[in-house]
């Protein structure tokens, strides 16, 4: 099977493995030093139906190392590799951007980001259109309230330097089928960031989407050809192509899609209508009512919570090349599945009240493989759908 990674295709499995740092040895020739990646494959085809060799220079990370990168890639190494149950403690002086930062993803990955790095210049934008600054609370850094689709960003933010652009922000709510609205704010916020970053080579992650798969049938792998059913998912699919370009036309620069299966955790409720089915079963069964699920809740999803998904996402910060991963459980559990978990964390026995489905084109079945964020990101999902619920439950009602 080819698990070649589509923003790098034919990457190797082995001499682009990830062991979570470092991924590359500095190397210098003169006064300019670079990455060079570390194998003794370095000369080999890549496996995979692309052929190209692992020496070509779309996988060649020649970079500049500037002291900010070697730093961030220290304090990566003591983050990654950190027990869990202890404080994670740097010293750092970098410069992150969250777009999106006061909505449901953004905000838990921005109040993230300021944990794990206390001394880090940090600058939300967002416009409240799917935010809300009630996510931010104890957020201690800066505030752009900005449309990202007309956003001048020199005039923002020229002459500053930036370690990383974290791009989350977009229309979410895919039930708004104005196609003109969809795809314009998506795509053209993100042609803007890529204008501003490409001088610098300023380092991207943007949230990508599992709804870009389509109907699925079993696990999505992420040259899995895209199957776009709504506007949103499309939207998505047109960032996913011009970062495959810019990363093409610029093999230094990294440029991080990750595809977000189905999301659940706090800071989701502002979102009403499209908050994640674990938030409004939970409200249904708190005010006494059967949960309702479409017949016969035999559909299966990739529930995954918050949590993991801002810890790949922060991960992707020492992604050693551009790609695009999957980000999810890595398991398809079933609506009643859900409902069952609920009712055992709240301590309710509703049975489900089975509805029609409203919706002509309809995800019956969402799972992700994990095999390339496992390799290159080191990516562990750490909250099956039992524990995650329960750590939500608690957030939500204790």
């Amino acid at each position: 099977m080819d698990r070649t990674n589509i923003l790098a295709p034919g990457i190797c499995s082995d001499p682009c493995r990830n062991h979570l740092l470092p991924a590359f040895t500095p190397k210098v020739f003169g006064d300019w030093p670079y990455w060079e990646v570390v194998s003794s494959y370095s000369s080999a085809t890549a496996p995979g139906s692309h052929g190209i060799s692992c020496a070509d220079p779309l996988f060649q990370a020649h970079k500049e190392l500037e002291s900010t990168s070697s730093g961030l890639r220290s304090a990566l190494q003591e983050l990654f590799n950190e027990p869990s149950n202890q404080p994670f403690l740097v010293d750092s002086t970098f410069s992150f951007i969250v777009t999106g930062g006061a909505g449901f993803v953004g905000s838990n990955l921005t109040l993230a980001l300021q944990e794990k790095f206390p001394e880090a210049r940090l600058a939300v934008i967002d416009d409240f259109r799917s935010g809300n600054f009630k996510n931010l609370l104890g957020y201690r850094g800066d505030f752009v309230a900005q449309n990202l689709a007309a956003l001048d960003w020199e005039l923002q933010f020229g002459g500053k330097k930036f370690d990383a652009i974290f791009h989350l922000a977009s229309i979410t709510d895919t039930t708004n089928h104005d196609q003109f609205e969809q795809v314009h704010d998506n795509v053209e916020s993100f042609r803007r960031i890529l204008n501003f970053a490409r001088p610098t080579k300023t380092r991207i992650i943007y949230a990508s989407s599992a709804a870009t798969y389509g109907a699925a049938t079993e696990a999505s792998l992420e040259s899995s050809a895209a199957a776009p059913a709504n506007v949103y998912a499309f939207s998505k699919v047109i960032l996913d192509n011009i970062a495959k370009q810019a990363a093409a036309e610029s093999p230094d620069w990294i440029i991080v899609g990750l595809r977000y299966f189905n999301v659940y955790g706090p800071r989701e409720a502002h979102k009403g209508v499209p908050a994640s089915m674990a938030y409004h079963l939970s409200r249904q069964i708190k005010a006494g009512q059967r949960p309702r699920i479409f017949k016969h809740g035999e559909q299966k999803r990739d529930f995954v919570y918050v949590k993991d998904v801002v810890e790949g996402t922060i991960r992707a910060l020492d992604a050693p090349v551009s790609g695009i991963y999957n980000l999810g459980s890595g398991q398809a559990r079933s609506f009643n599945e859900l409902v069952d978990v609920l009712n055992k964390c709240l301590g309710t026995n509703f049975p489900p009240d089975y509805i029609e489905n409203p919706h002509a084109h309809y995800q019956n079945f969402t799972q992700a493989d994990l095999t390339s964020a496992r390799r290159t990101l080191g990516y562990e999902p750490r909250f099956p759908l039992e524990e995650g619920v329960r750590d939500y439950m608690r957030w939500l009602y204790e």
